[in-house]
């Protein structure tokens, strides 16, 4: 690939070649995973807990648990050599009355993805959080690359970072054949767009399928809507120990996408635990976070306790905030009433797909009885809550029968 030149001529050789390096990288990962239970590792298996998850994912000695004590107060072993840290450490970052869970990760090395130094199971936390924070030391970024090289580690095992997920639909069938179509051009896929997607389904040995492309996409975001294990997370960069370096080197580190410059050691842009700065307010931005106070029907909002919404888990809309309070509350809803940034006017009335905007005061109107009779599973409700009463009630008598027996 390295020596095939890149013209419209050769377009179509390169995909089919992108297409079978995926597909063996994708098979040698899963030959060195072993084919076991898939679990997480012992010290890996961290239960969810807060608003949203960050992972830390960085080089060794790059200050990753001095990082974490100081965003959550967690006392993490820290110390001059590499490899302080050897499980995964979880700590809670209190922010603009979010809960924030922050995984210190151990360090990982090159060849991780392949499982070197306990590369797998560091990637599997990764992967599984809602945002990656990539620790980087700047002292030792002019020379050694740290930041490409752990963007191919995660990379190679399927993690996309700062990308979103393709606008492709890809159906599998059992016959009929490949049905390709598109709603705009495609001009990356070389002069015959679906020429080029059969010989990658063939590599696959997809025989029949429908594929639907609204956007212009690349032979490699072809190649990951085929494949259909890709996972896609918000990451921002902190570039760690600026005291060490000149500050012409900090202000090309600041100006690289997603970066943020610092220390932890001197203060710079990192605080205490219960102190506002820039970190904890980047972390915020990439999460999507939202506060959302609740109102009672002629009651004053609960400020004190908002409800906080995430756009990488359920989104921000009056939906997610029904399905985070109560499957009753959303199974019984009405409308929303509405103040706030997203509202055009105060209140504002408004449907169960609206998004909603950081601080916004939501008042959810449930549906009357009448309203509720007309629905077409009310018969089918009114019958499970029957149900359920009496199976309560059974049980009672016969907990109650087995006392008097005794």
């Amino acid at each position: 690939m390295a020596r095939t030149q890149k013209n419209k001529a050769t377009n179509y050789h390169l995909g089919t070649l992108k297409a079978k390096l995926a597909k063996l990288r994708n098979e040698l990962l899963i030959e060195q995973g072993g084919g076991g239970s898939g679990g997480p590792s012992e010290g890996f298996d961290v239960a969810r807990l807060g608003d949203a998850r960050v992972a830390l994912i960085g080089f060794p000695s790059v200050g990753k648990s001095t990082l974490q004590c100081k965003l959550t107060g967690t006392e993490s072993e820290a110390a001059a050599y590499e490899f302080t840290t050897l499980t995964c450490i979880p700590g809670t970052m209190h922010y603009k009355g979010s809960k924030v869970q922050v995984l210190d990760l151990p360090g990982i090395i090159e060849g991780a993805a392949h499982g070197k130094g306990r590369g797998r199971e560091v990637i599997a936390c990764a992967r599984n959080a809602d945002a990656i924070l990539i620790v980087l030391d700047a002292g030792k970024e002019g020379l050694n690359r740290h930041r490409e090289i752990l963007e191919t580690e995660l990379e190679t095992v399927g993690i996309r970072l700062n990308q979103r997920p393709p606008d492709v639909t890809f159906n599998k069938k059992s016959t009929g054949g490949v049905r390709f179509s598109s709603t705009v051009p495609l001009t990356k896929l070389g002069p015959d767009p679906e020429k080029m997607a059969i010989q990658i389904m063939r590599e696959y040995k997809i025989s029949s399928a429908d594929l639907l492309a609204r956007e212009d996409i690349t032979v490699d975001q072809l190649v990951d809507v085929i494949v259909g294990n890709r996972v896609y997370k918000p990451a921002c960069y902190f570039y760690n120990k600026i005291d060490t370096i000149t500050i012409e080197e900090v202000d090309q580190l600041a100006r690289m996408p997603h970066s943020l410059v610092g220390s932890v050691h001197k203060r710079f842009n990192v605080g205490e635990p219960d102190e506002e700065d820039a970190l904890k307010a980047m972390i915020w931005r990439y999460l999507g976070l939202t506060r959302i106070y609740t109102k009672r029907k002629g009651q004053h909002p609960d400020l004190a306790e908002p409800v906080v919404l995430s756009a990488v888990r359920k989104g921000t809309t009056v939906l997610a905030l029904c399905q985070n309070i109560s499957t009753q509350m959303l199974r019984d809803f009405n409308f929303a009433m509405v103040w706030g940034k997203s509202a055009k006017h105060n209140p504002q009335r408004c449907g169960i797909n609206h998004p909603l905007e950081d601080e916004d005061v939501v008042q959810i109107v449930t549906k009357t009885n009448s309203q509720q009779r007309q629905d077409k599973n009310y018969q089918a409700m009114v019958q499970g809550f029957s149900d359920k009463y009496h199976k309560k009630k059974a049980e009672a008598r016969k907990k109650k029968q087995g006392k008097l027996r005794g």
